[in-house]
């Protein structure tokens, strides 16, 4: 059986909105790659979409475990997404999605994709969860 890329992603905004960054750790046959970036002002969630769109950019594997912090991206992609796009991009309250053109991203990116999904709490004992923090936590603080 082939091995798994395990992707663990977080972002971070000081201010929301303000400034922002975001952090992933690409974990592949024991190899570590860490991305990270910011924006001047943007939001949290902004930041955790990003997080996951420039990990997912910048491999080539089909079979995929990403762990997030983030409820809003977890759900948003494997639940939430169905019908906002099924609605025309409108809400349930029949507003327009926020974040529509990352959404829109992170779900052509994972077209022909094995991606599990997994949430793990933030700012508990998990070694990479909190490598991202720490990184996107950083990013939002350097200069650009």
């Amino acid at each position: 059986m082939k091995n798994k890329t395990i992707i663990y992603t977080d972002g971070a905004c000081s201010g929301n909105p303000g400034k922002g960054g975001w952090a992933a750790v690409i974990i592949n046959n024991n190899n570590e790659k860490i991305l990270s970036g910011s924006e001047p002002l943007t939001t949290n969630n902004k930041m955790e979409l990003l997080a996951v769109i420039n990990a997912l950019k910048s491999i080539s594997s089909d079979d995929i475990i990403i762990f997030t912090d983030s409820k809003y991206v977890k759900d948003g992609i494997e639940s939430w997404i169905i019908n906002w796009k099924k609605n025309g991009w409108m809400t349930a309250a029949k507003q327009p999605v926020k974040n529509k053109d990352l959404w829109a991203q992170l779900d052509e990116l994972r077209e022909n994709k094995n991606i599990e999904w997994k949430w793990v709490k933030g700012h508990s004992d998990n070694k990479y969860n909190n490598m991202v923090d720490e990184i996107a936590r950083k990013a939002v603080n350097s200069e650009d």
